[in-house]
């Protein structure tokens, strides 16, 4: 900052400050028209062939998530005849919704007959009389395909499958929501349970946005109270709290006006922009002050501060940044928006400090706080005591660093790389616990769709040996993989094989006889206006036919291995197949996030070393320098990897991102550090003594910083969303091991390794 003329600043701060007022105006007024979004498929993995090959698919068959699952129960027992009527009336009810396509129930399933003239008949499954409902539970539970279905094993709940309108806006999600809760509202079930895609969009918007708000709050009087005990004064209140609002209002408006909605993960940035906002503002505002201590004059204090604090953050600001902006190289969208918007916000905190703080500190007066000299004299003293203590145990140090990297070693190696669908929830959550009685009352709810390709178009899928291999595969999905069939061709054949034989189980199989496979299909043609079973089976080319159904959700480590096993069997079994098998289910392409994860995790930690090491490398232009600054930082990596291993963390999407961003912040004070210790370098001060000066004037600001860092991650375990909650226990424990490296590990290095 070069020294200009008092009226040159007036004019160039009334500058300042009106394009910062105009920008606030414009910003505030953009944030007021951000949304909320929550669409899971935006975690599908961009530029994937198998995502693309979903989309696809998706054209040719219905989507495998535009569904409602709703568990009625009766603890007495479901074959109630009051019991059952209710819940006829209760589908009916729900049927009649404008954006209800169709309903299924126990209540209104029919069971099919055909005759050998070809006629057919059917019969509901319930007869409407308390006489018959003891023949109507032994006849449903023989027909294997209804249990864990549309009715629990146990007998004790009923399922309602409701099949709505595709691609749901969120006013119609809420609104279909909203009827369905209303309508539940009006019968006394003894407990009534929902699950879906509209379902889930409710819940996590509708959490976002209370979290958002509750975030924002929170940290605002984190903020108040921080300041307030670092500096005891109003000015050091008001001044940094301005210049930490104003950045959270730019952020926000810049995502408003480049059309960016708040995802799950973006709810935590009112917390992080506060918290990186302040540690620019604490390492200006506690350099000024103790410049103004030592006797220096206000303007003379202001551009001292610039000069010696402004390249050093801004090359915090910058590795912050980079840690954040890495996150471009996960292949996931919600992902790429979060490390954009927190990046943007990291560079606006660090504009708004050093444009608008100088400005503020030249038109207020000296703040009292300068006069109090005893809270520093603490300081100097603590931190010399820590300094004499690190020099005269160098030995331990090195001894418990090396101990400490082994039992951080080991626990990293039991490190899994593992995700559920709803394991982002807590287990006290409602909504986690619905859906963990849906999947395991009726059949998973885990969505599973297997393609099943011809070579040519026009291929005739009914032909006996081709039906052959899809029956074969269609029993190892039942048997050993664990899938729960809804649809399938060896499905619907068995079903019409048993309604021939008149309702014999014995015959639910896929006939033998072509004649008779014919015969099946001339009727499924038949049938088709009312049924559509042909539609959904096989696409409008006849080259493509699918086995559709549902399954527990396993996790992502045992699915793999049973997609691994089955892929294995069909190469076994049908070496020679004419058909190419793929899955296609969204659970599927979700999990196709994890492969991709360990890599762009690499990548992005990569490129973080890299930056930094530039950066130490413009410093100092010293390589042993630039392996000394990477050094302290690696450590709390390799704890949080140990902590993760240890406690059974798994590595996801929530949890693999802290990685880059633990680096990216982490490293601020070490830069900080290293900057002062250059600064007296070129004194010309020994490096004993140029290490000593570093350690007393860097060590309170890089205390207190990390302090408030923690304290600002730490709120984000009042967050539901697991994810949410690691990420700030895990970027705490790094921010508080770093410090410990920055102060007894960095000084060691430099004494020992660094020759002036």
């Amino acid at each position: 900052m070069k020294k200009v003329g008092s009226s040159s600043f007036k004019k160039l701060s009334f500058v300042i400050c009106g394009c910062i007022a105009l920008l606030t105006v414009l910003f505030t007024y953009q944030a007021t028209k951000l949304q909320f979004n929550y669409n899971f498929e935006e975690f599908f993995p961009a530029n994937d062939s198998e995502a693309d090959y979903f989309y696809n698919y998706r054209q040719n068959f219905s989507t495998d998530n535009d569904f409602i699952l709703i568990s009625v129960e009766n603890q007495a027992g479901i074959f109630n005849l009051n019991f059952l009527e209710k819940l006829e009336a209760f589908r009916k009810s729900i049927q009649r919704l404008d954006l209800v396509e169709s309903t299924r129930a126990i209540s209104n399933e029919k069971e099919f007959f055909i005759y050998k003239n070809g006629k057919t008949s059917q019969r509901p499954y319930i007869g409407w009389k308390d006489s018959l409902l003891p023949k109507d539970s032994i006849n449903i539970y023989e027909n294997e395909e209804l249990i864990n279905s549309l009715v629990s094993k146990d007998g004790k709940a009923v399922a309602i499958l409701v099949q709505h309108q595709n691609y749901l806006s969120k006013a119609k999600s809420d609104r279909i929501n909203g009827e369905i809760d209303s309508i539940a509202q009006n019968f006394t079930f003894d407990k009534v349970r929902m699950s879906g895609r509209v379902i889930g969009q409710k819940f996590y918007i509708d959490t976002m946005t209370v979290e958002l708000r509750f975030f924002l709050a929170l940290s605002v009087l984190l903020i108040i109270i921080v300041l307030w005990l670092a500096f005891r004064s109003l000015w050091g209140l008001l001044l940094p709290l301005l210049v930490i609002v104003l950045s959270l209002i730019w952020i926000l408006g810049i995502m408003s006006l480049l059309n960016e909605p708040i995802n799950i993960l973006l709810t935590v940035l009112p917390s992080i922009m506060f918290v990186v906002g302040m540690s620019d503002v604490i390492h200006f505002v506690s350099k000024y002050i103790e410049l103004l201590r030592q006797g220096m004059s206000k303007n003379k204090a202001i551009r001292t501060t610039f000069n010696e604090v402004g390249l050093a953050t801004f090359l915090t600001s910058l590795t912050t940044a980079v840690g954040f902006f890495s996150l471009f190289l996960v292949e996931v969208k919600p992902v790429q928006k979060f490390g954009m918007a927190t990046g943007i916000g990291v560079f606006v905190a660090f504009v708004l400090t050093f444009s608008l703080l100088p400005i503020l500190f030249y038109y207020t007066k000296t703040p009292p706080i300068v006069n109090r000299k005893a809270g520093g004299k603490n300081w100097y003293s603590l931190l010399h005591k820590s300094f004499a203590f690190t020099l005269k145990n160098r030995k331990w140090i090195a001894l418990t660093s090396l101990l400490f990297l082994l039992i951080c070693g080991y626990g990293a190696s039991l490190l899994k790389q593992d995700n559920y669908l709803m394991d982002d929830l807590k287990a006290s959550s409602v909504m986690k616990q619905n859906f963990n009685y849906l999947d395991t009352t009726f059949g998973g709810v885990r969505p599973f769709e297997l393609a099943i390709e011809a070579p040519h178009s026009n291929f005739n899928f009914f032909e006996k040996d081709a039906l052959q291999e899809i029956t074969a595969v269609d029993k190892y999905l039942k048997q050993e993989y664990g899938v729960n069939i809804r649809l399938s061709l060896p499905f619907v054949l068995s079903i019409a094989n048993r309604s021939s034989h008149a309702g014999d189980t014995s015959y639910y199989k896929v006939p033998n006889r072509q004649k008779t496979i014919n015969s099946y299909r001339r009727q499924l043609k038949v049938s088709e206006s009312k049924t559509h079973l042909l539609s959904r089976l096989i696409d409008s080319t006849s080259k493509m036919t699918r086995i559709s159904g549902t399954l527990a959700d396993l996790g992502n480590i045992e699915t793999t291995r049973r997609n691994k096993a089955f892929f294995e069997f069909i190469d076994e079994e049908f070496p020679d197949s004419k058909f190419e098998y793929k899955l296609a289910s969204t659970a599927h392409i979700l999990d196709k996030n994890m492969s991709y994860l360990s890599g762009s995790l690499v990548k992005g930690l990569l490129l973080a070393t890299l930056v930094v090491a530039l950066i130490m490398g413009f410093l100092f232009k010293d390589l042993k320098m630039v392996v000394i600054s990477i050094i302290p930082n690696i450590l709390p990596l390799v704890l949080i990897a140990a902590v993760m291993g240890y406690f059974g963390i798994e590595l996801k999407i929530t949890t693999a991102i802290v990685y880059t961003i633990s680096f990216g912040i982490a490293v601020d004070d070490t830069i900080h550090f290293l900057s002062k210790f250059k600064l007296e370098l070129n004194k010309g001060r020994s490096v004993l003594y140029a290490l000593k000066r570093s350690y007393l004037s860097t060590g309170r600001a890089i205390i207190l910083t990390s302090i408030i860092l923690c304290s600002g991650f730490l709120l984000l375990i009042f967050s539901d969303f697991l994810g949410t909650v690691y990420m700030g226990l895990m970027i705490s424990i790094t921010l508080v091991s770093a410090v410990v490296a920055d102060l007894f590990i960095l000084p060691l290095l430099l004494l020992y390794f660094y020759k002036k």
